[in-house]
């Protein structure tokens, strides 16, 4: 019977039925295809993903269904998908195998970030389709449990080569499958809706009353199949018993339950017990029936198999079953139905699901369920699943009667909830924790919860004041804890939109900590660092930057897990590029290690930044495409500095232009002062590229006007250069000032090479040419290409002003050929133009792109590859399957003309 239906249910479904044959024809040429089929309750979503399944007759089949009652669990849904797959396993990268052992209980250790599970998700797929197509399908979808929503929307993203299909079936498009290619299933059309309900009534029915039910059906094939068996053939000739008031989801689910109700009681038990189980193991099933004094022989009839199915796994015929059976049930029938199943669920196997079940039978507080929901929760998190520990937490809070233990777990539930972005539950749970807090501590922590929400939220303005005030109150309980919170309040008003006296105010209560006990560590060195760098300035803090800056380029890898973020604040201070570059670079590294794509974006901002500076254009090309992917895989947006710093110097106006004004608009709305200085920097530098010094002049105002630490300063020169070229030279002199006091405490070329070329922009006579040669020696020793040629522009400049045309063309031709070389097109064309003026013939040429073939990516992969890295280990670099890696590298060897990984070292450009 239920086959019979599910084949009258693709009736009039040929377009969509078309669309699933395209889907099946192109995973069996080794493509990959991604699917959201999303309809209402009844449309004929699962009869369209058993069709899938039956056209699949040579793709390996993974199923997995979300479940109402499993949401709080994390990973169950990417658990039942992957179980036929786990004996793969050891085929994958070892933080790959070890991050997926971990989610799913295997194996115990520090708890992976999501996106390195989805990574390791994506290859063990990958691998698995070698041998055969893999086709899996997730229905009901929008029930699975967040983390496996994460991770499929990311597998999702990043399938590209693989022999894959993935479908999700859904009521709705959640937030983590939005983007994805989709295929709404409507009603049927008029006629098929018609014949449909004719094959399910046994009545000829009068044309109108037909009509009615086709039209109050919307062509819902399920509607149509099962509102007609509650209505007499009386009703139906009559038209009476058609509702109107009730949505339509609601009239089938009604339709069920009037069905439910006349079953006998252990039927209905039954029931409810499949509803609440959601594994759909049938011995736990009848394991908990049997407590409940529920035998087979009382409770399975011909209604009830009509409804549940018994067989390698508990299945009801739809969705809306579970949900009536649930929803319906006295609360003291779900109450002994979760006792029974907690009672014969394994504590050691499945001591989750247990918890879980042991907290919906509470009917009152209940310590011993709270202390089980808490270990849950531990678990939980150790396995990376912070949507569920919050939820764990947050039950055990409810069912908490003790005050003090209450606020305990009211902290540790905002916490979580806070890193599982659930802002809202965080503060409700905050406002428990210091009604109860018993000490003075606990109200300590509770306040640094609510100040990470603030911060977390964007609030800049509120969160530095409530963290310092949290730090403060810590430090006679926990010193490590309150140096940690003082560093934090310091990035936020740093980075965020507090004024200068909040930062301030940080600042002198971070030097009259205590000095800490024993050795220094690196947090106490950046904290001085931090702290002298805005009470007594650079000259005074200098020392203590350098040290903190030494430091963290070794800092261990868990304390850049944690707060390595400040390297990538202070190191610009010291004005050194090697520590830069090499601070950037491990940060970078070691969080792309450990597979926490939410934060790289943010390291690999400011190694992009920094690469730009160096003139290594290519590089930095690369890390906005893996930025870029990053960023569509997580859903997570980031202001595009790099992409904005990068085509400001490679002089691209339009895109520039357009990156630079909508960057202004959105990091000014939210109180992000670093994205609207370097939006502002950018157009600086893009403006006295192209020559148009009063747009110049503006934009380095308005950098130079806000209290940033970093980029206010980088501006600097950019100002000086707008200023001198406008004739503002009092503009020009105040700029220099604050330069010469940021940059002179710095005894390093880079600080003193760019001081040099400011000062000579104001000096005459001998003194300006001696400053100009002291900026080409000194940025000569740097690594700084750009600032290194934009000193012989400048000194050429000066030179054909002075007449001295044959000792400017020298500047300005090796400025022009250095622009040219790192792919400045702007600057270059301002040094042609010199250089005509000086009377010098210059042919103009192309300035060099990154390649003249590659697309960013597989340049970055084919780099990679001519390193001597494998597929697996670029994939785990780039968060791609190794498929996908040998797709784009083949397409590199057709650009290239080779034939080997060993041609690619000679034939990519920079690599090295």
């Amino acid at each position: 019977m239920m086959a019979f239906r599910g084949q009258l249910e693709l009736v009039g479904r040929g377009a969509e039925s078309a669309v699933l044959d395209q889907m099946i024809a192109a995973v069996r040429t080794g493509e990959s295809r991604v699917l959201v089929v999303h309809g209402a309750p009844g449309v004929g979503k699962s009869a369209l993903l058993a069709y899938l399944e039956d056209a699949a007759t040579d793709l390996r089949v993974l199923r997995a269904v979300g479940v109402e009652s499993e949401m709080e669990l994390a990973f169950a849904t990417l658990h039942q998908l992957c179980v036929p797959l786990l004996d793969r396993l050891n085929a994958l990268p070892a933080p790959q195998r070890d991050a997926l052992e971990t989610v799913f209980g295997m194996l115990t250790g520090t708890p992976p970030d999501g996106f390195l599970v989805g990574l390791a998700v994506l290859s063990l797929l990958s691998d698995a389709s070698t041998n055969a197509p893999v086709l899996c399908v997730v229905d009901d979808a929008q029930w699975m449990d967040r983390a496996s929503a994460q991770v499929l929307g990311f597998v999702a993203r990043r399938l590209l080569a693989e022999s894959v299909a993935l479908v999700f079936a859904s009521r709705r498009r959640g937030q983590d499958l939005l983007g994805l290619p989709e295929l709404e299933v409507a009603g049927l059309g008029e006629a098929d809706a018609q014949a449909l309900l004719d094959s399910a009534t046994h009545t000829r029915l009068d044309r109108h009353i037909r009509d009615r039910i086709v039209a109050e059906a919307r062509g819902n094939p399920l509607a149509l199949l099962e509102l007609p068996r509650e209505r007499t053939v009386t009703q139906l000739a009559g038209g009476f018993g058609l509702l109107h008031t009730d949505t339509l989801p609601n009239r089938i689910e009604q339709s069920f339950l009037a069905r439910i109700e006349r079953l006998p009681e252990q039927s209905r038990l039954l029931l409810l017990i499949a509803a609440a189980e959601p594994v759909g193991d049938p011995a736990l099933v009848w394991r908990a029936a049997e407590r409940l004094g529920i035998t087979p022989a009382a409770a399975i009839g011909e209604e009830t198999e009509e409804l549940l199915s018994f067989d390698i796994r508990v299945t009801f015929r739809h969705p809306l079953v579970r949900s009536a059976v649930y929803r319906a049930a006295q609360d003291e029938d779900r109450r002994a139905v979760h006792l029974a199943l907690a009672e014969v669920s394994d504590p050691q196997l499945d001591p989750d699901r247990r918890a879980w079940h042991l907290a919906s039978a509470a009917a009152e507080p209940d310590e011993f369920v709270a202390a089980e929901l808490e270990r849950s929760a531990g678990r939980a998190q150790a396995r990376g699943g912070l949507a569920a520990a919050a939820a764990f937490l947050q039950r055990s809070v409810a069912l908490t009667i003790d005050p003090a233990r209450r606020a305990e777990r009211a902290v540790a539930a905002a916490d979580a909830s806070v890193r599982a972005g659930d802002l809202d539950a965080a503060r409700g749970l905050v406002d428990i924790a210091e009604l109860d807090a018993p000490d003075e501590l606990l109200r300590a922590r509770a306040l640094l919860v609510r100040g990470r929400i603030a911060h977390a939220a964007g609030f800049n303005s509120e969160a530095p004041p409530m963290l310092l005030a949290a730090a403060r109150r810590l430090e006679p309980f926990d010193s490590d804890l309150a140096r940690e919170t003082y560093l934090l309040a310091w990035g936020a008003a740093a980075w965020g939109a507090a004024d200068a006296e909040s930062l301030a105010a940080i600042s002198e209560a971070i030097k009259k900590l205590p000095a800490p006990q024993g050795n220094l560590r690196p947090i106490d060195l950046v904290l001085d660092g931090c702290a002298l760098l805005v009470t007594e300035g650079r000259g005074t803090a200098i020392t203590a930057l350098r040290t903190a800056m030494t430091a963290l380029v070794d800092l261990p890898v868990p304390d850049v897990l944690k707060w390595g973020w400040a390297a990538c604040g202070l190191s610009p201070a010291v004005w050194d590029e090697q520590v830069m570059l090499e601070t950037y670079s491990r940060a970078a590294e070691v969080v792309r290690a450990a597979g926490i794509l939410t934060e790289l974006p943010i390291y690999l901002a400011s190694l992009g930044a920094a690469t730009s500076l160096v003139g290594d254009f290519a590089a930095a090309a690369g890390i906005v495409t893996e930025s870029e992917g990053i960023a569509a895989a997580t859903g997570i947006p980031l202001a595009p500095y790099t992409t904005i710093i990068l085509t400001a110097m490679q002089g691209k106006e339009a895109e520039a232009s357009a990156l630079i004004a909508a960057t202004i608009e959105e990091a000014g709305a939210s109180g992000q002062l670093t994205g609207v200085t370097t939006a502002n920097w950018a157009a600086a530098v893009l403006y006295n590229g192209l020559a148009r010094y009063d747009e110049a002049l503006t934009a380095a105002h308005a950098s130079t006007h806000i209290a940033q630490l970093v980029v206010s300063v980088w501006v600097l020169p950019e100002l000086i250069e707008a200023a001198v070229r406008t004739g503002e030279d009092q503009v020009a002199h105040d700029a220099l000032a604050r330069l010469a006091e940021a940059a002179q405490a710095c005894d390093t070329d880079w600080a003193q090479g760019v001081l040099a070329r400011c000062q000579a922009l104001l000096d005459d006579g001998d003194t300006a040419d001696e400053r100009y040669r002291e900026a080409v020696e000194r940025l000569g020793r740097t690594l700084l290409r750009p600032d290194l040629a934009r000193a012989h522009l400048l000194y050429g400049e000066w030179l054909r002003r002075h007449s001295r045309r044959v000792d400017a063309r020298e500047q300005l031709r090796t400025a022009y050929d250095m622009f040219v070389s790192i792919g400045m097109a702007a600057f270059a064309e301002r040094a042609r133009r010199e250089l005509l003026a000086s009377g010098e013939k210059v042919r103009k040429r192309t300035v060099e792109a990154t390649s003249d073939e590659l697309t960013p990516q597989e340049r970055q992969i084919a780099v990679l590859v001519a390193e001597g890295l494998s597929n697996p280990e670029v994939g785990a670099r780039l968060f791609l399957s190794p498929r996908t890696v040998e797709w784009h590298l083949r397409k590199v060897f057709t650009k290239l003309s080779i034939t080997s990984r060993r041609q690619l070292r000679g034939a990519v450009p920079f690599a090295e």
